[in-house]
């Protein structure tokens, strides 16, 4: 059999982030949502080392470390290519925003820097420091014989050397402050400059130094990452949540698994922090660096009031046919709706839960949780249901990453106000998106509920594309239920009529249906298979695709994220990815059969978390109407000829072009029109 070969996932996953980073680079992109995708960029880089880069590392100092992991590299030699792109990058980056702010001049947008501060501002300045910047400044001096602080994750320092009179030199540290937004913006009447704190900060270092009457102050900045995963202690006298609230705690302590550092420091400085922190000089986890770290900041870079600096506002949609003003049971009722967020109102899921809320007639509200808003409606209308004396359950998973502290207080909020709460199941992550009400009526008990493929999060329903599907379907909701019964006895075996769950069907579901597009291909029968996904890992997956296509089985695959699959392997796969201004998070397939087109929604990509370490949902699309237009949505995706790439080819990331069609098609500005298209029928 032919032995196949695949791509490694944390390269795929530099090229992912190679793929925002040229959002940066576009000159097409409005200037200040390029800026936005430095900072989007930056945070996708910090997270990778926090977790991926960590995992490598954990390898590589293992007996494991000699594996083979990617063309030939064991775990070391993989380190070692990861810093080697990591720096290609950073440098892109720096370049990149370099050329924006040079850009900005022409906007009457001038970055100015602790040199360079007009002197009308000095005196605001000033003010700004003593009353804002100064209070929350954490210093500490240094020494050789002093234990060092925790840095702690993800957090900027300046590292500060103070020559004397009175003494060669003496270290300081500086914590930026996180409580502020680390952009000021000063007003003129046809200008605008922009500072950075740090750089306030640095103008204001002789007067914090006072003390040490300096005759001379370098100032660099320095930032480390942190290994970000959880280790639970084995104790039995504490409860989940406890032990969930502990480890996040010690994460901020993590083994350092990457430093950064302005390229410009003095050698002597640099190897005394790199002493102090234990680090080997000649590791792979030193990163140089510009003068300013955690430019993920520039996610929250201020708008400037500015609209052709920015994104034109796409006002959310109305559903089709979907009149919020009826009753919304009544309304689901009489078919199935398919909510495609940011492209239509989160509305519709915040008015099912407080209608649910409030209807004497709804007695039980059941629904997973895995990331909330910071002020979150969803969690506001669950309280008030169980105020109402509904019976509320709530699967809420304490190990989302990264939103652990959000879940856990929402998780007391949530239990303080009567809300059953089910903290999730050993050794599995809940990432199913599933939400069922019991309502009673004259002829008995009914359900209604909704399936996503997203999180239930009026913040991120902003920005990432996700289907829900609403449904009174009676055996999709029997399921749904039987999962909640899952979740509090999962030791019992649930046999489920319509959806498939991880980790237990959704693998072996996968494998039949592709296997059974392979018998068509065979019969002469019209055989294909559309994906879209935001990772594919999977090497088991992947090898049943690739098997699929040697068969003659047409795969067209929609991937943003991460692709262990070549498809230059076999010539019936295509794969492209869209990057754009809304984050791809939707998750679908379409099998052919035949002409059939049987459609599919899911929480999971297939990843072997997702497969096998997960509770995951996928779902059948039992609605025509609604199959159809999913079948719609990835032909407008496909058809992208200026936002989508090929991805894992000789040339990686380069943009689509379709030399047959003359319009330009730009396929989430496509899909808002089609369903704008809609409405105005």
């Amino acid at each position: 059999m032919k032995q196949y070969t695949f791509k490694n996932r944390e390269i795929s996953w530099l090229d992912f982030n190679a793929r925002v980073l040229q959002e940066a680079e576009d000159s097409n992109v409005p200037l200040i949502e390029r800026i936005r995708f430095i900072g989007i960029f930056s945070n996708n880089l910090d997270e990778f080392y926090k977790v991926r880069y960590a995992t490598v590392k954990r390898i590589a100092l293992s007996a494991k470390k000699q594996k083979k992991l990617y063309k030939g590299l064991n775990a070391i030699d993989l380190l070692k290519e990861i810093t080697k792109k990591t720096i290609s990058l950073q440098n892109r980056s720096t370049n990149a925003l370099n050329t924006i702010i040079d850009k900005l001049k022409s906007e009457n947008i001038f970055f100015v820097d602790e040199k360079s501060i007009p002197k009308k501002f000095i005196n605001y300045i000033n003010e700004y420091f003593i009353e804002k910047i100064q209070p929350q400044l954490e210093i500490v001096v240094l020494d050789e014989k002093s234990k060092f602080p925790n840095l702690t994750d993800s957090s900027s320092f300046l590292t500060i050397k103070i020559v004397s009179k009175s003494f060669d030199h003496k270290y300081a540290l500086i914590k930026i402050p996180t409580q502020l937004d680390r952009f000021l913006v000063l007003n003129e009447t046809k200008c605008k400059y922009v500072i950075l704190i740090d750089d306030i900060i640095r103008y204001h270092l002789n007067e914090i130094f006072e003390i040490f009457s300096p005759k001379k102050i370098n100032a660099n900045m320095i930032k480390i990452s942190r290994d970000a995963e959880l280790d639970f202690a084995y104790d039995i006298s504490k409860s989940y949540l406890e032990k969930i609230s502990l480890s996040i705690k010690n994460r901020s302590t993590g083994e350092p698994v990457r430093f950064v550092y302005d390229d410009k420091i003095e050698k002597e400085t640099l190897d005394f922090l790199l002493d102090k922190l234990n680090f080997d000089n000649n590791t792979d986890s030193i990163i140089p660096g510009g003068k300013y770290h955690n430019r993920r900041d520039y996610m929250s870079f201020p708008s400037m009031n500015q609209n052709k600096l920015n994104y034109e506002k796409l006002k959310p949609l109305d559903l089709y046919n979907f009149d919020l003003s009826k009753n919304i049971f009544d309304t689901i009722k009489e078919r199935d709706y398919l909510l495609h967020t940011p492209f239509h109102k989160f509305t519709y899921i915040l008015r099912f839960l407080t209608e649910a809320s409030i209807d004497p007639s709804v007695t039980k509200i059941s629904i997973t949780i895995y990331r909330l808003s910071k002020l979150s409606s969803v969690a506001n209308a669950l309280i008030n249901a169980a105020k109402n004396g509904k019976e509320v359950t709530v699967q809420i998973e304490l190990q989302a990453r990264f939103d652990e502290k959000a879940n856990i207080k929402y998780a007391k909020l949530l239990e303080e106000q009567g809300v059953k709460l089910i903290f999730g199941i050993q050794n599995l992550k809940v990432h199913a998106k599933i939400c069922v009400i019991e309502r009673k009526t004259p002829k008995g008990l009914e359900k209604y509920g909704f399936i996503s493929t997203g999180n239930f999060n009026e913040s991120t329903a902003k920005i990432y594309t996700d289907f829900t599907l609403f449904t009174h379907n009676k055996k999709i909701l029997n399921d749904v239920s039987k999962i909640f019964k899952f979740f509090n006895a999962n030791y019992k075996n649930f046999k489920y009529d319509h959806l498939k769950l991880s980790p237990f069907d959704t693998q072996s579901f996968f494998t039949k249906m592709i296997k059974r597009e392979i018998k068509n291909a065979k019969k002469g029968l019209t055989a294909s298979i559309k994906i879209k996904l935001n990772s594919l890992t999977s090497y088991a997956m992947v090898e049943e695709l690739y098997k699929a296509a040697k068969q003659g089985v047409k795969i067209k695959m929609i991937i943003r994220g991460i692709c262990c699959l070549i498809p230059e392997n076999e010539k019936n796969i295509e794969v492209i990815s869209v990057v754009d201004r809304f984050l791809e998070h939707t998750r679908f397939f379409i099998f052919n059969n035949n002409g059939k087109n049987e459609t599919y929604i899911s929480s999971a990509d297939w990843m072997t978390r997702n497969l096998d370490n997960r509770v995951e949902v996928t779902c059948p699309i039992l609605d025509k109407n609604i199959n159809d237009e999913i079948n719609n949505i990835f032909n407008i995706y496909w058809s992208d000829n200026i936002k989508s790439r090929r991805i894992n080819t000789e040339i990686p990331n380069q943009y689509q072009s379709n030399p047959k069609s003359k319009k330009v098609i730009r396929s989430q500005i496509e899909i808002y029109n089609y369903y704008k298209l809609k409405l105005e029928k």
